[in-house]
């Protein structure tokens, strides 16, 4: 297939286009700088420039692609307070590129999250969340509008708030960051985070690109809830720090916006998705992990 990326150069997307690439796939990468351009060339990849707010050539690329991997998002936008303005882009940008593929059973793979999913309890590839004003659930909406369409074979393949591994620059980084400026590694009360190495969510986005029935929900879970109890310690024993059970008060002087979120216990299963996909993590879990956050 020749297949349309976006976000191709990205954390997880600079592992997706390998992983087409072995299967004999064509790739076209959406690119927004020459470094992107670049490193995708480099690759192997066709090179787009553009962004998201294009959206006549994203309607383009993607109506001359044999199918769609949609991984790019205005993270930048988000999480420096404009994250409704981020979510509209990322419907808009979604809207165009699923317009394009029409009626012709074309695979479109979305990319979406975990985090919030199913409050007090474990979440699975049956949630979808209600509509709701929350910012922060317009991205959920968009991945309902998704499964909802009937023209292109359109699939979520959901991602929990850390895809791991070294190199990584997300919120793990941020969270040992903060946790050396600050003194100590903090937790807030019995909050769990999913977690999944970035070179198995790299193979999953392919399996849904490839088998992902029209409608499906697909959950890149590895483990279903590691304890930031646990992460705070063995950052706390990597670093040398001590380790600090925080108010929610707390966590926010240490560790500005990303408090909340770690904070937030969402625990997620992916066994459905293991079922249907013979799909089985390999790679590394996360606290063995964090050697390479705290080097």
């Amino acid at each position: 297939m020749r297949v349309f990326v976006t976000g191709a150069s990205g954390w997880i997307g600079s592992a997706v286009v390998p992983e087409l690439l072995a299967r004999g796939h064509a790739v076209v990468g959406l690119a927004r700088s020459d470094a992107s351009a670049e490193t995708l060339g480099e690759a192997g990849a066709e090179v787009v420039r553009g962004t998201l707010d294009d959206l006549g050539l994203l309607r383009e690329t993607a109506a001359a692609s044999d199918g769609v991997v949609h991984l790019a998002f205005k993270h930048d936008v988000a999480f420096s307070g404009g994250f409704a303005e981020a979510a509209g882009a990322d419907r808009a940008a979604v809207e165009a590129m699923v317009g394009a593929l029409g009626t012709t059973g074309r695979p479109f793979v979305l990319a979406s999250g975990l985090l919030g999913l199913a409050p007090g309890r474990i979440g699975t590839e049956r949630d979808l969340p209600a509509a709701s004003e929350s910012p922060i659930h317009r991205r959920a909406e968009t991945a309902r509008w998704v499964v909802e369409q009937q023209g292109a074979r359109a699939s979520v393949l959901r991602l929990p708030p850390t895809v791991h591994g070294a190199g990584d620059n997300g919120f793990m980084a941020f969270y040992v960051a903060a946790s050396r400026a600050a003194g100590r590694a903090g937790f807030v009360g019995e909050a769990r985070w999913p977690a999944v190495h970035r070179s198995d969510a790299a193979r999953l986005f392919v399996l849904a690109l490839e088998e992902a029935p029209a409608g499906s929900v697909l959950h890149a879970v590895h483990e279903e809830g590691v304890p930031l109890r646990d992460v705070a310690e063995a950052v706390g024993k990597r670093l040398g720090i001590p380790v600090a059970s925080l108010t929610p008060e707390e966590a926010a002087v240490s560790y500005a916006w990303l408090a909340p979120l770690i904070a937030a216990d969402s625990p997620a299963s992916g066994v459905l998705t293991r079922a249907r996909f013979s799909w089985e993590p390999t790679g590394p879990g996360l606290l063995e992990d964090l050697v390479h956050y705290c080097e």
